[in-house]
């Protein structure tokens, strides 16, 4: 069973919500990721995101974006964090890791040797958020004879009839974008996204995990109330960026963040 589909079933058992935190890999430098990466373990994280750094992150705000920038400046590529993931492995052999994307950068090293060197590395899913489920024809299966989960978004926008199609092509579980707009961005209802929610449960048992807007413990648990599980990013990439001339304190500052959501959501 892949660590995706073991950790969700050991979370329902228990009665619990899915905490998924994002981090940039490489920002503000590589050496760092890994240590970062056990922080959120340490926290209470049960399935880590992995941003893939990319020169035009369409789906993300300003904070993500500026992270990318950083990653990119120390010259982090995909095949590093290849590398991060046998790393963080020698450690950590339950913890789910995703990789999240865009389609760039997985192009360019070709969509087998991306599957085979994820595969290899420790990884158990991937999100490429410029990829919707018509046009991975030719990875989809690639990862799935890999044991690499596909991950998909949904938008508020999207259509009944799409929605259906995601969800029968979608793996690990469903990334529900909770408002429309890009990462970071400070409005959030959670009534609004237990109402999509709903449809969306009658169409795929895959866990619906919420994320974009979730900045605190409050938002995190009033999130948690409506879905399986809850996904933050910016509110962790802004505490790196606020310590980047003092990442020894960066692994703390993280802990800070998603302890506070740990604790509330568990509340």
């Amino acid at each position: 069973m892949n660590r995706i589909d073991q950790r969700f079933s050991e979370l329902k058992a228990q009665g619990r919500k899915a905490l998924i935190p994002y981090i940039t890999a490489g920002d503000p430098a590589p050496q760092y990721t890994v240590g970062f990466m056990h922080a959120l373990v340490e926290a209470g994280a049960d399935v880590i995101e992995l941003g893939v750094p990319f020169s035009d992150p369409m789906a993300d705000g300003p904070v993500i974006q500026k992270a990318c920038e950083r990653a990119l400046k120390h010259g982090t590529r995909l095949v590093d964090l290849f590398e991060m993931v046998k790393e963080f492995r020698q450690a950590d052999t339950q913890t789910p890791v995703v990789l999240m994307g865009y389609l760039n950068p997985i192009e360019r090293i070709g969509y087998e040797v991306f599957a085979d060197k994820a595969a290899n590395a420790g990884v158990d899913g991937v999100l490429i958020v410029d990829m919707p489920p018509e046009e991975a024809g030719e990875i989809g299966p690639l990862m799935k004879s890999r044991d690499l989960a596909a991950i998909f978004l949904v938008a508020p926008t999207t259509s009944h009839e799409r929605a259906a199609t995601i969800c029968a092509h979608g793996q690990g579980y469903l990334y529900y974008v909770s408002l429309k707009g890009v990462t970071g961005a400070a409005s959030l209802n959670a009534a609004d996204v237990a109402a999509h929610l709903t449809p969306l449960r009658e169409m795929t048992d895959l866990p619906l995990c919420v994320g974009f807007g979730i900045r605190d413990g409050v938002t995190a648990a009033e999130v948690a109330n409506v879905a399986d599980g809850v996904i933050v990013g910016s509110a962790l990439v802004n505490r790196i960026a606020e310590n980047t001339q003092t990442p020894e304190i960066i692994p703390g500052q993280l802990k800070d963040v998603l302890a506070d959501m740990r604790s509330a959501m568990d509340a």
